[in-house]
């Protein structure tokens, strides 16, 4: 604990879970918001994103209840259940081969010059950005009093949106960026002083087995493992984890929420979160 948060015994601690949002994933907020923006005379044209999973998603459900058409540029290696699930949802899924080297933005720009359509960009857009940004005005309307606020760090959406939105209420809340030590991504452009590629640690991407296992208490019964890109390097150790615990290992957020409601005897207390990249 890096931040000594948890030796605090004195704080309370509260968590924003974002997987109970729709499609699971915080990215919903920011689409819907980019989306329902653009004016009605472009709607028809629709919007297209690019995205691995949960932006892809996100903005299908937006595009759905606004009525729009929707195209997203995802990766070939994409999960199955991610792609499947944007398509369910009326866009139409353009895949790219990232092995070969085809660039993902260039493609979505290409479509949406074709087409007319808006693009919808994952995270560096002002009406991405005031849309995730509604994460921090519920944690203000929760708790107006917060001392501190801990955000991942990502593309940036996510983490500037809700800082924005903290230091505009309460500007003495202290709002705390996190980023994966083996994908600095936001320290090193800091120290440059402009946006930088950083190669990431394969170490960085999976999650520690052991510390997952110690984390797990009587009342879980679910464990939701969020990883990078839906790689599943580290499944098997969660198998075998899951064979000894018997605790069921979902996908995805959608999944967990699933076997909650399947089952009443699983509270919202009994679904885990382990995260491997964020």
């Amino acid at each position: 604990d890096p931040l000594g948060i948890a030796e605090r015994q004195d704080h309370i601690r509260r968590l924003a879970d974002e997987t109970l949002q729709r499609m699971g994933a915080f990215k919903f907020r920011g689409a819907y918001n980019k989306m329902s923006c653009i004016p009605a005379e472009k709607r028809a044209a629709g919007v297209v994103a690019f995205s691995s999973g949960n932006h892809a998603q996100g903005v299908a459900a937006a595009a759905r209840l606004l009525g729009m058409p929707a195209a997203i540029v995802m990766p070939s290696d994409a999960p199955l259940l991610k792609r499947e699930r944007t398509a369910a949802l009326g866009a139409k899924v353009v895949l790219y081969d990232r092995d070969k080297g085809e660039d993902r933005e260039v493609i979505a720009r290409a479509i949406a010059t074709e087409r007319g359509a808006t693009m919808v960009p994952p995270y560096d857009d002002p009406f991405i950005i005031a849309g995730q940004g509604t994460v921090g005005l519920e944690i203000f309307e929760d708790l107006a009093n917060v001392g501190t606020v801990v955000v991942p760090i990502g593309g940036g959406g996510l983490s500037s949106g809700t800082a924005r939105a903290i230091k505009l209420l309460s500007p003495k809340t202290r709002v705390i960026g996190v980023e994966p030590s083996g994908s600095p991504k936001y320290s090193k452009a800091r120290e440059a002083g402009k946006p930088v590629l950083v190669d990431a640690e394969p170490s960085s991407y999976l999650m520690d087995i052991a510390q997952v296992e110690r984390a797990i208490t009587p009342k879980t019964k679910v464990l939701l493992p969020v990883h990078l890109y839906g790689q599943m390097a580290d499944m098997p150790q969660l198998a075998e984890m899951a064979a000894r615990t018997g605790v069921l290992v979902v996908e995805d957020a959608a999944q967990a929420q699933g076997a909650s409601r399947n089952d009443r005897r699983l509270g919202q207390d009994s679904v885990g979160a382990a995260t491997s990249f964020y």
